[in-house]
């Protein structure tokens, strides 16, 4: 495979998607890496960047979303957490609402999203909401999820990142 230099890019409100990135850079060749860190202009000059979000109302959070408006012919490999897990569509709508944020110029690699632990006010709040309406079916659900969620992003999860960032590697 011939050399290359990227940058990984990533937004992490609770950690979740900064581990990822850093499973990420220790795959790759060190020395190829231009950038590592929170959305920077300087990540720019790497023609190929990996581009990290956590899942807000569906889709990537506000830097991210800015950042990648300044996304022009890059290559480009998405990846992400999501507090909510659900089936693959779930995670696909997340994908497709943040491909839809990026330039035509560039071109999409490949993505990876998996769930993400959530932080203790979450719960606390869902408790809180439960006590008030101790029937409702869809708290517990969020209660479920959470409890789900708090061994997220894992070794497993890892795992399955770099296998699809191998992937999208052949394709560079």
């Amino acid at each position: 495979m011939k050399a290359y230099k990227y940058s990984i890019v990533y937004s992490s409100r609770t950690g979740n998607t900064e581990f990822l990135a850093r499973a990420i850079r220790e795959a790759l060749p060190q020395e190829s890496c231009e950038y590592f860190g929170p959305a920077e202009r300087r990540a720019l000059k790497s023609s190929l960047l990996f581009i990290g979000f956590w899942t807000d109302k569906g889709a990537c959070d506000s830097d991210t979303s800015l950042f990648l408006n300044a996304v022009h012919n890059k290559r480009i490999f998405l990846f992400g957490t999501a507090g909510f897990s659900g089936n693959d569509s779930y995670y696909e709508a997340i994908l497709t609402q943040v491909k839809e944020l990026i330039d035509p110029s560039n071109r999409i690699l490949g993505a990876f999203l998996c769930q993400g632990k959530m932080p203790a006010p979450v719960r606390r709040r869902y408790e809180e909401l439960l006590r008030q309406n101790p029937g409702d079916s869809k708290v517990r659900q969020l209660l479920e999820n959470f409890d789900r969620a708090a061994d997220h992003p894992n070794a497993a999860d890892c795992e399955a990142l770099l296998r699809c960032v191998e992937q999208a590697l052949k394709k560079f």
